[in-house]
């Protein structure tokens, strides 16, 4: 089977401990990243050291750049051939109360996010199916999808659209035997984070803590797992109980 995984924005943070866990689970991980040349290249050296005689390599397209992306995915798979699976990690935000949102501000997050993921997945769903070996499609959502949060109309836009999206797609891929899942974080500590003041969190999370990377990771590892074949169409919150 060929067991190679693409994971978007994995530069850093949650994309990066995603494809290192997945690297774990004996999975080749194609790294993306948009900007950041250098922790994708310290990703992919984490990656090497549980796969080193895998097939992980790195490759670098703008999401919210149709065209670019395409041509970059079409390529890689006509050197290395179709993936398995694919985990639609990379996004962006720029919160603003509504009121004072910008045009551009609500077109470049909706854009990226949601336009992202038809860019990203479209390119590799029929060479996944052509090669009838199943697969594994994973997008990371947020709870503000699910729940909506202030300042983030665009934000919470785009990860519900995700959601939508997603169940659709699970729904036409089911009987390939490609599943098509969300997992939708809550707070986790990351540099999107980092200024949310410990009392607040306590205040919102029953669990009265921020998550980490590696939950969230755990998660889409389990999905990409044999215990995960009939799982699809589904959210899984990794929130502390927020939503």
């Amino acid at each position: 089977m060929n067991n190679t995984v693409l994971v978007t924005g994995s530069s850093k943070g949650i994309g990066r401990a995603i494809a290192i866990e997945l690297a774990k689970s004996g999975f080749d991980i194609v790294v993306h990243f948009h900007s950041d040349s250098q922790g994708a290249k310290e990703t992919l050296a984490q990656v090497k050291t549980h796969q080193p005689a895998g097939k992980s390599r790195i490759v670098q397209f703008d999401i919210a750049d149709g065209e670019q992306s395409k041509q970059v995915l079409t390529d890689d798979i006509e050197q290395f051939g179709a993936y398995y699976g694919v985990v639609c990690n990379a996004g962006v935000h720029s919160d603003n109360a509504f009121p004072a949102m910008t045009e551009d501000e609500w077109h470049k997050v909706i854009h990226t996010n949601l336009d992202g993921f038809y860019h990203v997945v479209h390119p590799l769903v029929m060479p996944m199916i052509q090669l009838r070996k199943g697969g594994r499609i994973v997008a990371i959502s947020s709870v503000s999808g699910i729940l909506g949060n202030r300042g983030q109309v665009n934000y919470s836009a785009s990860k519900a659209g995700l959601i939508g999206a997603v169940k659709a797609l699970a729904l036409e891929l089911a009987k390939r035997k490609i599943t098509v899942n969300c997992v939708a974080p809550g707070i986790i500590q990351t540099e999107m984070t980092e200024d949310m003041p410990k009392d607040m969190i306590k205040q919102m999370v029953p669990m009265r803590r921020a998550g980490n990377d590696i939950e969230v990771a755990a998660t889409v590892n389990f999905l990409f797992s044999q215990g995960a074949n009939y799982i699809t169409k589904q959210v899984i919150s990794v929130d502390g109980g927020l939503s």
